[in-house]
């Protein structure tokens, strides 16, 4: 029985449509790394799949290569970026959750949600998702915390809209029923080792007791 897993964190594929915010290109990958990851990936079976941010690659690159593995993936769509230069629209939208892929939230505006007051949480964690839900007819039960920030209000909030899983950026591995997720951002010159990387942060279990340690701080914050 599997009983933790890793989730990889891709945000974009290929040439950038657009100019990339600071910190955005340490995160975009060529298309050819992206498919020496993917098949890495397919050869296991406790590797799970994300993207952020609802970039234009996640439809123009990301579902061809996945579907031409029969791989799944979650995306993670910014709903205030919906149909804006670079991004995918609600058309775009619908079509990967046609393929098969689950659609999940990235919040509004893509600003950390740690220290927000209750107006622009609500917002964040609960408009977007609306959003989405109207875009693509059928629940959103998934988000990923934009920058890894969170905390126990952001958590108390994610709970109390319904959501049913929460992804961070907290690295490592999850046992896939918690409901916060980690999650291991994938940068440009990232290998396949980077699987057996994840798995072995996890493996000592001294060393995996003291990251849930501070993980545990982190949540009740």
């Amino acid at each position: 029985m599997q009983t933790r897993a890793m989730t990889l964190t891709f945000h974009g594929v290929g040439e950038p449509p657009r100019v990339l915010d600071r910190g955005e290109a340490d995160v975009w990958v060529s298309k050819k790394r992206f498919a020496t990851l993917l098949d890495a990936a397919a050869e296991r079976n406790d590797v799970r799949i994300t993207f952020d941010d609802g970039n234009v690659s996640d439809l123009e690159h990301a579902l061809p290569a996945l579907r031409a593995r029969g791989l799944k993936a979650t995306f993670f769509i910014v709903a205030g970026r919906i149909g804006t230069p670079g991004f995918v629209d609600a058309s775009g939208v619908r079509q990967l959750a046609a393929a098969g892929m689950e659609i999940g939230s990235h919040g509004m505006r893509h600003r950390p949600w740690r220290h927000l007051d209750a107006l622009a949480r609500d917002e964040e964690l609960v408009g977007a998702k609306a959003l989405l839900e109207e875009v693509v007819e059928r629940p959103v039960t998934d988000a990923a915390c934009p920058f890894g920030s969170y905390d126990r209000r952001v958590v108390a909030g994610l709970r109390a809209a319904g959501y049913r899983r929460v992804y961070t950026s907290d690295r490592g591995t999850t046992r896939p029923d918690d409901f916060l997720q980690a999650r291991n951002s994938v940068g440009p010159r990232d290998e396949p080792d980077i699987l057996r990387r994840i798995a072995a942060l996890d493996r000592r279990a001294d060393k995996a007791l003291r990251r849930r340690a501070k993980l545990a701080v982190k949540r009740w914050r």
